[in-house]
């Protein structure tokens, strides 16, 4: 802690005690909520080797100071996407076997009271969140995910926290759009339901027999549209607003999985007041709620007020308690990071993905077409802005070519729905331009207030949707609407693209469960019928293999392919200088 730490600590008591007094209640409990952690345990990234200013060795200090104040009425709250992100994840989670977690370890020193399942952590694989379901000292959370061979949650629904007497009711859920974009084999078995019906039967369940005084929702889902009521089995990706103003019965409701700050309210449709709020992503920022109760002479607790506010950890020093019991492991993952695996002639730049051909989304397909065998391969540049370095590649690079853990799909796609999939990709990513002066990508209105993980972009859609082929010769008319854009010439090797014919595809998994939306919305194939569309999965993750195939070579020097064009050229060329300024102003190279 920082040498205002005492002052600051002495000012928060002074006004806790004021505050107390001034409304007469009996209890004080503190919520503190961390979301999308993103395996961020230790205050350093070890992918692009710098200090961060939010870690849980951040949190750690800042939990024991509210401790050393309120004892045990501070409650602990993880909000889900814990275990991927950081190297730090990807290698506990998959290339060390230890009796006890890695995770379960970090979460049981710190002291959590309880944790929400985000969709990463169920891509994590059954071995993985299974093992951290039973060594977790603490209910991992998540109402609407069922075993289908018993019907009944697989991880729980809800728990009860009870702190100087009050009873704290947490209920956890989290997006059930988990099957439209994980492999069936990372969740076989597992049922994902509308959120809506699980929130409104456990609180139904709760209310009849938990006698709660204060209840928590612990949603891995984004706050999401404020719309009119749409039915019990609505299938929302981020649902927290319409749960919460049609389901009474929250005091509070902590969001993520939008990695959106907010600290806000609205008012149920029984007429009471619902905190809604998230801190920021990657242990940058806690949401904290300070409840204030006095005991009612009906018995058990009234709420009287609830304060939100987020707190940023950048204030607090990493606990060095807590970083001297991971010190080996922090050695461990440097040492992982720090291999090296082959030789770079030339920097592989992802920047150069959005204006055609590039050396690095070219090598993602490369290495897509080899492992599979197929036809064509469709890939997006995954990162925003990243540089792979010439000289010496480490394993830490990978996480920068491919941050997601992905496994590959080889599937079975008609040239007309190969046709529709690019369509839906470059209406996603390109404007329709009616002359030279106008800007080739597409950019969000100012106004829009479209909601995006990354702060500094100003597209209007994500960059890793914006997927570009190889495999076959095409070309983008951005004079003309989406739909209308492409025309495929030939296949790679010059023979006749048929639009009727079948092709084998190689695609990732995300993408190919109908992330996205350019298979179903796109292709047009019904979401149910996917999986007969695919008749290969990668054994491993697909950052893995691209490391694996890497290793075969003493040097690699990239060459961006020239399959495709945007056109008219001069007007694209012409823009894309200006959109590239625009894009990565205020950024080096």
């Amino acid at each position: 802690m920082k040498k205002s730490g005492n002052v600051r600590l002495l000012a928060f008591l002074f006004l806790s005690i004021a505050v107390f007094f001034a409304y007469g209640q009996d209890v004080k409990i503190k919520l503190v909520s961390l979301a999308d952690i993103h395996a961020t345990i230790f205050p350093h990234d070890f992918v692009n080797d710098r200090p961060l200013n939010g870690s849980m060795a951040h949190v750690k200090s800042y939990i024991d100071e509210q401790r050393a104040l309120l004892g045990d009425n501070v409650i602990l709250l993880d909000n889900g996407d814990l275990l991927q992100g950081q190297p730090t994840g990807y290698y506990f989670n998959y290339m060390v076997n230890d009796d006890e977690q890695f995770f379960a370890r970090v979460m049981n020193y710190i002291g959590f009271d309880a944790g929400s399942v985000g969709n990463h952590d169920i891509e994590t694989g059954w071995e993985v969140y299974n093992t951290l379901k039973h060594q977790f000292d603490f209910p991992w959370l998540a109402a609407n995910v069922l075993h289908i061979r018993t019907g009944k949650p697989f991880f729980e629904p809800y728990t009860i926290i009870e702190r100087a007497g009050v009873r704290v009711a947490v209920m956890g859920l989290v997006t059930p759009s988990v099957p439209n974009w994980l492999p069936r084999k990372l969740w076989e078995g597992l049922e994902f339901i509308s959120m809506y019906s699980a929130a409104t039967y456990w609180m139904n369940h709760i209310f009849e027999n938990e006698n709660p005084d204060v209840v928590v929702g612990l949603f891995h889902s984004g706050a999401g549209p404020d719309i009119e009521y749409a039915g019990d089995e609505i299938y929302l990706e981020n649902a927290a607003h319409y749960i919460g103003k049609y389901v009474p019965g929250f005091d509070v409701v902590f969001t993520a999985h939008d990695h959106r700050v907010r600290n806000t309210s609205l008012i149920n449709t029984g007429g009471d007041e619902v905190l809604m709020i998230a801190g920021q992503s990657f242990g940058r920022s806690a949401a904290v709620v300070d409840l204030y109760l006095e005991k009612s002479e009906k018995g058990g607790f009234k709420l009287l007020q609830k304060d939100g506010q987020i707190v940023e950890m950048a204030q607090y020093k990493p606990c060095p308690v807590f970083m001297a019991e991971f010190a080996s492991e922090i050695r461990e993952i440097r040492e992982f990071v720090n291999q090296p695996i082959t030789n770079l002639q030339n920097d592989l730049r992802s920047r150069d993905s959005y204006w055609g051909n590039s050396a690095f989304t070219d090598f993602i397909h490369q290495v897509q077409l080899e492992l599979t065998g197929a036809d064509l391969s469709f890939a997006a540049p995954l990162s925003f802005d990243a540089t792979l370095s010439a000289g010496t590649v480490y394993m830490k690079d990978m996480f920068n070519l491919y941050p997601f853990e992905n496994y590959l799909y080889k599937m079975e796609l008609t040239g007309e729905e190969i046709k529709n999939f690019l369509e839906f990709s470059y209406g996603l990513w390109l404007n329709t331009m009616e002359g030279p002066e106008d800007h080739l990508l597409l950019f969000r209105a100012a106004d829009a207030g479209r909601q995006s993980v990354y702060e500094s972009i100003r597209l209007a859609n994500a960059f890793y949707n914006f997927d570009s082929a190889a495999g076959i010769n095409y070309t983008v008319d951005v004079s003309k609407k989406p739909g209308e854009r492409i025309t495929i010439k030939t296949m790679a090797d010059g023979s006749q693209f048929e639009t009727d014919k079948k092709y084998s595809v190689a695609i990732n998994s995300y993408r190919g469960s109908g992330g996205g939306g350019h298979i179903t919305e796109g292709a047009g194939i019904e979401h149910a019928l996917l999986e007969s569309r695919i008749t290969w999965v990668s054994e491993n993750d697909l950052r893995s293999h691209i490391a694996s195939y890497i290793q075969r070579y003493r040097s690699l020097d990239p060459k961006p392919g020239n399959n495709w064009q945007i056109i008219p050229q001069n007007w694209a060329q012409k823009a894309a200088e200006r959109d590239r300024k625009l894009l990565f102003q205020g950024r080096n190279n």
